[in-house]
């Protein structure tokens, strides 16, 4: 009776989803190495997830030796219409390594170097000081010993920090406003605000990513979702990713959801995240990007491809290497608090979160493997030695909440035939 079950879902999965060869275009032929046990788990385990109304809906995909081998779909985008293969998701914070390609083909041209000072491209980062502490007179600043540089900004060690976290930097972010206006205007503030560490000196979550998107902006000298569009997204055919919906594509857009005050979950009533149509004018390269799973496919792939896909060649295969390998010191990595949790074990590279050598005993992953997530729950996973992409699009917050991400890559790992 397993059998029939399990070759039943088979059935399902090949005569109703979409297949990989019209899913996704591949570079190269495969074969599945998911056993269909692992299918069913996972599609078991997705199902759960709605059916005890913890999350309202979510897409799945899985890719092995460029071929998607799974493409999947579960419950609801918002009260009344199920989830879509081609829905959209807000991925937030998955649109940093689109930001870290962006700067890494400027790269690539010449057109910068990764040592070089920020303040070589952004002259009003020239006199930023360092916060060094408080006394009865006031703040206490210093000199940055060694100026923030490019390299720093890709690794998040810029000395910058994010807005609404418990330090005295923080709540001058939050009150200056940062994202009022365009990314110049940012700038602007933030030459104002001093650093919270000497750059360099520790990994701290920041707005480092969006300083890059004007870097690109001010070397390319186009706007940063104009750059983005006609380096990244045209050449890639990642024809749905930008920063806002088209209205006719609206009734495709997944609803962001909470936990209920009781149980359950309810839709986030907050107008700035669920206003996904109108006009942009702060592209911010930390977080904004609406997209697809088939279209952040695409972009994985062309990644673990090194740097092309279909033909296309969007950075030179050093140049992936470099940002998909380890790049910083243990003693500076988060040992605490939320990142100092999710980063157990890991390194970090140009963009990128990278499970270390010795992480096998915390994390089930291979070493080299490199991965980020967005605040509504969507995630990507990217495995060079399996050969292996996973992506995970949900729209619930607040982000890992529960450890379905955790969850589905383990399963994944569980059932690839050695």
């Amino acid at each position: 009776m397993r059998k029939i079950f399990i070759l039943f879902l088979l059935f399902l999965y090949v005569n109703i989803f979409p297949q990989p060869e019209t899913a996704l275009k591949v570079s190269e032929p495969a074969t599945a190495e998911l056993s269909s046990e692992g299918f069913h788990l996972i599609n078991t385990l997705m199902q759960k997830y709605v059916d005890e109304k913890k999350l309202p809906g979510m897409v799945t995909m899985i890719a092995q030796h460029g071929k998607v081998i799974s493409f999947m779909k579960f419950g609801w985008m918002y009260s009344g219409k199920p989830m879509q293969l081609n829905s959209f998701f807000r991925i937030a914070s998955m649109t940093k390594p689109i930001t870290s390609v962006a700067v890494m083909i400027l790269y690539d041209e010449g057109s910068l170097k990764l040592d070089d000072p920020v303040s070589k491209y952004i002259p009003e980062f020239k006199d930023l000081k360092v916060l060094s502490g408080m006394d009865k007179d006031g703040i206490k600043l210093e000199e940055q010993i060694r100026p923030m540089t490019i390299r720093n900004l890709l690794m998040h060690t810029s000395g910058l920090a994010l807005g609404g976290q418990n330090t005295l930097v923080d709540s001058m972010y939050s009150a200056a406003g940062l994202s009022d206006g365009n990314l110049k205007d940012m700038i602007q503030k933030l030459a104002k605000i001093p650093l919270l560490y000497q750059p360099g000196t520790r990994w701290n979550y920041s707005r480092s990513s969006d300083v890059l998107a004007y870097l690109v902006e001010v070397v390319s000298g186009k706007p940063f979702n104009v750059f983005i569009k006609e380096k990244i997204f045209d050449p890639l055919q990642m024809n749905e990713t930008g920063y806002n919906v088209p209205t006719e594509k609206l009734n495709r857009v997944a609803a962001v959801y909470s936990p209920e005050d009781s149980c359950g979950i309810k839709v986030l009533s907050n107008p700035e995240i669920n206003n996904v149509s109108a006009e942009v004018k702060f592209f911010s390269g930390n977080g904004g990007l609406i997209s697809t799973a088939k279209d952040y496919m695409i972009f994985s792939q062309m990644l673990l491809n090194k740097g092309q896909i279909n033909g296309v060649r969007i950075l030179k295969t050093k140049t992936v290497e470099l940002m998909t390998s380890d790049q910083i010191s243990n003693e500076i990595m988060p040992q605490d608090g939320f990142f100092g949790s999710l980063l157990c074990g890991m390194g970090f590279g140009l963009g990128f979160a990278v499970v270390k050598e010795n992480n096998p005993s915390v994390f089930i992953g291979s070493a080299g493997s490199y991965w980020w997530s967005g605040s509504a729950n969507t995630y990507f996973y990217i495995d060079p030695q399996k050969d292996l992409i996973l992506i995970f699009m949900s729209q619930f917050v607040p982000n890992f909440y529960y450890p379905v991400c955790k969850e589905f890559r383990e399963l994944v790992y569980k059932y690839i035939i050695k």
